[in-house]
């Protein structure tokens, strides 16, 4: 298994751990990572609102880079604002040649060009694919026996582009957990929005799509996400919720590789479980205490 690698911004910067543990995890699973190099912003959701040419040659000019390296016609991608943005010029320019000419003569002022060849995925279907649950439990040497997991995929990863799971009631993340040794806490609230969009706009809002995630999320030890932005919002503003609410809603919140790369037996440490906002001690304790697969 051999990816291309677009980290994007948010993972060198609030979303370090998610990084590091996605690098580590790959890693201990046998997964090859090659960073395209010199790539830039995918204009995240800013770039539509100045310019479209804009919001389209800023993913565009790194799915050129993917191609003129190489080596693999696979882009992974974790962050999952950025899986949308190359997503959709890959799709796009699928079905549009004028629109492919359009993109290319902006390229082609940095000496680029975009012919179409790569395929861009989601970390959490390469996970769920490519890896596989038989593959997790054969590498799992620290079940996560006794932990209920909440699994949370947001928007983006899902909608538009329902690739490999349904946007409406989202499950692909339950059996890579059940292989980890995890109890899947069910909810129906794994696909909905986390309102991170909302937040510098409507506040009130987006506060109140996060009191219904985390209340839902009661009796669960953890909520595990695959996006930065879901992660920051559903850890960022527990306190306050909770405050507001009148009721202690605070839970873990980790990224999918920090929790089955601890499976693996990665440490706390290799996974950066040090950055996250919002895991507890007891949390931590409940993790030291899962019995180790026997040699």
């Amino acid at each position: 298994m051999k990816y291309l690698y677009y980290p994007g911004c948010s993972l060198e910067g609030s979303a370090r751990e998610y990084d590091l543990s996605t690098r580590a995890f790959l890693t201990a699973i046998g997964a090859e990572l090659v960073e395209i190099e010199d790539w830039t912003c995918c204009g995240a959701s800013a770039a539509e609102a100045v310019s479209q040419n804009l919001a389209l040659a800023l993913p565009a000019r790194n799915l050129a880079l993917a191609e003129k390296m190489g080596g693999s016609n696979e882009i992974l991608v974790p962050c999952s604002a950025c899986y949308l943005n190359l997503k959709a010029v890959e799709e796009k320019v699928k079905h549009d040649v004028d629109l492919l000419d359009r993109i290319n003569s902006i390229l082609a002022v940095e000496g680029l060009h975009l012919a179409g060849r790569v395929r861009v995925r989601h970390l959490l279907e390469v996970i769920v694919r490519d890896i596989g649950p038989d593959l997790i439990a054969k590498k799992t040497v620290q079940p996560l026996e006794g932990l209920s997991i909440a699994p949370y995929y947001g928007c983006q990863c899902l909608r538009p582009y329902s690739v490999f799971d349904d946007p409406e009631a989202p499950q692909s993340m339950t059996p890579i957990l059940e292989a980890a040794g995890a109890a899947v806490h069910h909810w129906d609230m794994g696909g909905k929005c986390c309102g991170a969009s909302h937040m510098n706009t409507k506040m009130a809002v987006g506060m109140e799509l996060v009191r219904s995630i985390l209340s839902r999320a009661r009796g669960a030890d953890a909520v595990v996400t695959v996006c930065p932005m879901c992660q920051m919002n559903l850890e960022a503003y527990q306190g306050k919720i909770s405050k507001l609410d009148g009721k202690n809603l605070a839970v873990n919140v980790l990224y999918l590789p920090q929790l089955l790369g601890l499976a693996l037996g990665l440490s706390e440490q290799e996974v950066r479980l040090d950055l996250n906002l919002a895991v507890t001690a007891g949390f931590q304790q409940k993790l030291r205490h899962s019995e180790p697969v026997p040699a």
